[in-house]
């Protein structure tokens, strides 16, 4: 790792040194979260440059907790998976994640939107459950944002497959859902719900699906954590 180290035999020392340098925690949390390809992983962390990137990538081989493996299927392609070692820091990933739920300001995070980065983690995150077994188009469009960056389609396959579109996929739309971006990630972050910002929000399409949003909607791990701060 490209930093200084501690000096200190301590274990919690030796392990800061690892995961420590910027952007390696969140990261990892791509990672856990099951992303293993350089670009799928470059859309959950899409501030972080692709030199940074790779780099990050080899720390993480060089320490052992990460090991990279041909694609399945398709030459030239590699992947990056956690090892055993990768694996174990699920629980300290998530334990970091839930402290910073309960005890860091709201306010703070929801100065840093960002609707790429919501919408893959809604994507990610989305309950195929309640949603009818076909195909489910659901459009979000962010009334204060750009045009470039208003649009936004979620394409919910049978069997529960979920992609998620920057261009119009040409498909029938079940549901259009018209908010604000610093709303929507308020509601993904779990500091509030569609039902508590319904004047927000404008609905068209299926009633069932409006009705049965806050079940299937896409929200962060940690949103179930009770913020203490506000």
């Amino acid at each position: 790792m490209s930093q200084a180290s501690y000096k200190q035999f301590c274990p919690l020392a030796m392990a800061a040194e690892v995961l420590c340098t910027r952007w390696t925690m969140v990261l990892l949390r791509e990672l856990i979260a099951g992303s293993h390809r350089f670009n799928d992983l470059r859309r959950g962390v899409p501030k972080m440059s692709p030199t940074l990137l790779s780099r990050r990538l080899k720390d993480l081989e060089d320490a052992g907790i990460v090991e990279r493996r041909p694609a399945p299927a398709e030459r030239g392609i590699y992947e990056y998976h956690l090892t055993e070692a990768g694996r174990d820091l699920r629980d300290v990933v998530i334990a970091m994640g839930m402290w910073g739920q309960k005890w860091v300001e709201s306010s703070l995070s929801l100065k840093n939107l960002d609707p790429s980065l919501l919408m893959w983690d809604m994507r990610r995150n989305l309950n195929p459950d309640p949603l009818p077994d076909r195909r489910v188009v659901v459009q979000f469009l962010y009334h204060d944002l750009p045009s470039t960056k208003r649009d936004w389609w979620l394409v919910i396959e049978p069997g529960g497959e979920v992609d998620l579109c920057w261009a119009d996929p040409g498909f029938d739309i079940d549901l259009y859902v018209s908010t604000d971006l610093r709303t929507m990630t308020a509601i993904w972050m779990g500091v509030t719900d569609v039902a508590a910002e319904r004047e927000a929000f404008e609905f068209s399409g299926s009633r069932d699906l409006e009705a049965t949003i806050q079940t299937w909607l896409g929200l962060s791990p940690f949103a179930s954590q009770k913020k203490i701060v506000a």
